[in-house]
C-alpha cells in the first residue's frame, strides 16, 4: 500500500471536502418539512374557512395523501445518491413510519365516535416526531415546534372547532414549514460552501 505524502494545506483542504460531503449526507434539506408544513398550514387554513364561512370544499385533508407523492420521490432520489444509510437516517425514517401508522389507525376511530373531536390527538401526534428529531439533531426550531404542538393540543381540549382549525395550522407553520425553511437555506449555504 502506497502512502502519499500531502502538504498541510492539501490535508485541511481533504479534511474539508470529507465533512463538506458529511454535512451533505447526513443533514436533512428540509424539503418534506416544507411540503408537509404547507399542506398541513393550507388544510387548517381551509378547513377553518369552511366553518367559519359555512362552506364546503370536500374533505381537503385528503391533500395530506397527494403529499406522500413528492415525500416518496425525495426519499428514492436521496437514496439512490447516497452510498450508505446512517443510524440517524435509519432511526428517522422507523419515527416517521411509527407516525403515519398512528395516523392511519386513530382517523377512522375518531370518524366513528360521534362528539369527540380527534384534533387534539392529531396534534399531540405531531409534536412527537417533530420534538425526537429536532432533539437528535439538536435542531431548536423542531424542538419548539413540537412543544408548541403539544400545548395547541391541550389548548384545542378547551376550543371550538374553528379555533382547532387554526391551531392546526399553526401547528404545520411552527412545527414544520418554518424549521423546513431554516432547514433548506442552511442545507443551500452548506452546498455553496462547498461547491
Amino acid at each position: 500500500m502506497q502512502t502519499e505524502n500531502f502538504t498541510e494545506q492539501e490535508s485541511l483542504k481533504l479534511i474539508n471536502e470529507m465533512i463538506g460531503k458529511a454535512k451533505k449526507s447526513y443533514v436533512t434539506k428540509g424539503i418534506a418539512s416544507i411540503v408537509w408544513g404547507s399542506i398541513i398550514t393550507f388544510c387548517g387554513l381551509a378547513s377553518w374557512y369552511e366553518v367559519h364561512f359555512k362552506v364546503e370544499f370536500g374533505d381537503v385533508w385528503l391533500l395530506t395523501l397527494i403529499a406522500l407523492i413528492p415525500q416518496i420521490y425525495f426519499s428514492i432520489k436521496e437514496k439512490r445518491s447516497k452510498n450508505f444509510i446512517s443510524h440517524n437516517v435509519t432511526t428517522i425514517n422507523f419515527i416517521w413510519i411509527a407516525f403515519t401508522v398512528s395516523m392511519f389507525i386513530t382517523t377512522p376511530y375518531f370518524a366513528g365516535v360521534k362528539g369527540v373531536s380527534p384534533v387534539p390527538i392529531i396534534m399531540m401526534l405531531y409534536g412527537f416526531p417533530t420534538f425526537v428529531i429536532g432533539g437528535m439533531y439538536k435542531f431548536i426550531p423542531m424542538i419548539l415546534g413540537g412543544i408548541f404542538c403539544w400545548v395547541a393540543s391541550v389548548t384545542s381540549i378547551y376550543t371550538n372547532v374553528e379555533i382547532d382549525m387554526l391551531l392546526m395550522a399553526a401547528c404545520g407553520l411552527f412545527a414544520w414549514l418554518i424549521p423546513g425553511i431554516i432547514l433548506w437555506k442552511r442545507y443551500k449555504k452548506n452546498d455553496a460552501a462547498y461547491v
